[in-house]
């Protein structure tokens, strides 16, 4: 019996065998996107000792510390009043002595500049559809025929609510994909904006600052943001390191303990 090979999307070469290290650009520095800047640097530390050359990171975000973000978020009270993106990426320096730089404005701010905007990888940690659809609309724009350090590739874009939350790993251009007898390579993976633009339309964006950490707990569990960025490092972890994926992302219900993952679909002629 003939059975279908199943779909596979292989990592793009320059990611695995860099002349520079990686660029990455992360978009959000609040709860989750203070969790996912220390699980890359983890994943830096990790490639760097592998003989890879390893990640640049710049992190956008113009959210100052408040009280409300400690205990939930990555966050000290001696950091209150400082700007999130610049008290992050200050303690990951001097801990993991990376060389990585902050931006206390937001992503769309550097419109005139390609360079800023430019990226091998973009990581979006945003708490709303419209910052996600604008943010694709500015990658959609960026130019993608260049090979090398400032080559946009991958979009890597994680979300949650109180509960629930999700992580999806896109592609920015087509992925150039190795013959295989035993896989079918895909070599474009659709944007989150794209495959579920239905639901994030139909989100609710009204997401206000919490004025206290009881508050900010009754509108995301304390756990949530730490989970998504480790399912989501994790599937970037095998992306470097197996050269290959069999799923994109996931869905995740922290109050039943359940994750869906998100299989890669090969499109349809």
């Amino acid at each position: 019996m003939r059975t279908s090979k199943p779909a596979v999307h292989f990592t793009d070469n320059y990611l695995l065998n860099p002349s520079n290290p990686v660029t990455i650009n992360l978009i959000g520095a609040g709860g989750t996107g203070s969790q996912m800047l220390t699980a890359l640097s983890r994943i830096n530390h990790s490639l760097l000792a592998l003989g890879h050359p390893g990640l640049y990171l710049r992190l956008f975000d113009d959210d100052i510390v408040t009280s409300a973000n400690l205990g939930r978020q990555l966050f000290a009270t001696s950091e209150i009043g400082s700007h999130k993106s610049a008290a992050l990426i200050s303690r990951v320096n001097r801990f993991f002595g990376t060389n990585w730089k902050s931006y206390s404005c937001k992503y769309d701010q550097h419109l005139n500049d390609v360079d800023e905007l430019t990226a091998n990888m973009t990581i979006t940690c945003v708490d709303t559809a419209k910052g996600r659809f604008e943010i694709a609309d500015i990658l959609s724009t960026l130019p993608t025929q260049s090979h090398g350090p400032n080559c946009p590739i991958y979009w890597m874009d994680l979300g949650n609510s109180r509960h629930t939350g999700q992580a999806l790993l896109s592609t920015v251009k087509t992925v150039q994909q190795p013959k295989s007898k035993l896989f079918l390579p895909v070599p474009n993976l659709p944007a989150i904006t794209t495959e579920f633009a239905h639901l994030l339309m139909s989100a609710d964006d009204s997401n206000q600052p919490s004025c206290s950490l009881s508050e900010a707990i009754t509108k995301q569990d304390l756990f949530i943001n730490s989970a998504i960025s480790t399912f989501g490092a994790s599937l970037l972890w095998n992306l470097f390191r197996e050269g290959m994926i069999h799923y994109r992302g996931f869905f995740m219900n922290l109050k039943q303990y359940s994750s869906n993952p998100i299989a890669i679909v090969a499109a349809k002629n």
